[in-house]
């Protein structure tokens, strides 16, 4: 379910730009909000990219129901639009994936570790 690219050629190859990226947020820490959720770029290759938004939805909408949206809103992940989780919520997020373990849980949570080191971290969606 979830994939990281060594290349975006390797991307492309694999399933062109049908897929959900996790991208982490490399703006400074006290950015104001408005400037980060217009602020992610598509495909990088420390991404983290998942294949299937159903499957994905069902399994793990619930664990990401605190991110914010491009229109400031809060709420569970917009599979069709920007989500921002800044880096306090990270433990909190692994902390109820690891209670459930869904499929493939040990690549998100490594993932999701390493965004510690950055401002957070974007879902965009499809």
């Amino acid at each position: 379910m979830f994939y990281i690219f060594n290349s975006q050629k390797e991307r492309r190859n694999t399933g062109g730009s049908c897929f959900i990226e996790f991208q982490f947020c490399r703006l400074p820490v006290g950015t104001k909000i408005e400037e980060i959720v217009d602020s992610s770029v598509d495909w990088l290759d420390d991404s983290l990219y998942v294949s299937d938004e159903s499957p994905f939805y069902e399994k793990y909408s619930k664990f990401f129901d605190c991110g914010i949206y491009a229109n400031l809103e809060c709420g569970i992940v917009d599979m069709y639009g920007i989500n921002y989780y800044s880096s306090d919520k990270i433990d909190i997020i692994i902390g109820k994936i690891l209670n459930e373990k869904p499929e493939d849980y040990q690549k998100l949570v490594e993932w999701l570790e390493k965004a510690k080191e950055y401002n957070g971290f974007y879902i965009l969606g499809i």
